[in-house]
């Protein structure tokens, strides 16, 4: 049997190289992709039996690469990660063909586990995330997507910037 061949498309460039480390580690021949245009180069020269695509990075998003990844490689199993996940990202992924949809932090073991679970099978059991530890993780993430400032973070999550700043003064909350 072949070595399998495995495409990291991530525009994070040490998430890359470590996922693509970890695969390789686990036997895959790996692949890594910043964008949208590398990603379908690589798939046009290259037999690509797995793809694991980010969904948020510059150009054109991780849809479009799943869905031009599936019209070069009919056959390609695609896993669609993310640390902005939604309901709906998640469906249209699925209906575009993706494998499965797995919110970051996602380790090697959790990605290879969405390879082999068949369609509408049952996720492990795992721990429900804390209504204050999902809110601390999406003002997080905005405060990321303003640069960290504080201000403009307030703005766009509708609150008061003093309020944002007492929550950030507490400490992540426990999973």
């Amino acid at each position: 049997m072949s070595q399998r061949t495995l495409l990291v498309v991530d525009d994070d460039t040490r998430l890359r190289e470590r996922l693509s480390a970890a695969f390789a580690e686990r036997g895959y021949r790996v692949l890594g992709a910043a964008d949208h245009e590398e990603a379908t180069e690589l798939a046009r020269g290259h037999r690509i039996d797995r793809a694991i695509v980010d969904l948020r990075m510059p150009g054109p998003h991780g849809l479009v690469v799943v869905r031009d990844l599936i019209e070069i490689h009919p056959e390609i199993e695609i896993v669609v990660l993310t640390g902005y996940g939604s309901i709906a990202t998640a469906i249209e992924a699925v209906r575009l063909g993706a494998t499965h949809y797995l919110t970051k932090p996602a380790d090697t073991d959790e990605i290879l586990a969405a390879f082999v679970r068949k369609p509408g099978e049952a996720l492990p059991e795992t721990e429900t995330p804390s209504l204050a530890r999902v809110e601390w993780e999406h003002i997080q993430r905005v405060l990321t997507d303003c640069g960290g400032n504080v201000s403009e973070a307030a703005r766009r999550l509708g609150v008061h910037r003093r309020s944002l700043q007492r929550k950030l003064g507490k400490f992540p909350v426990k999973r």
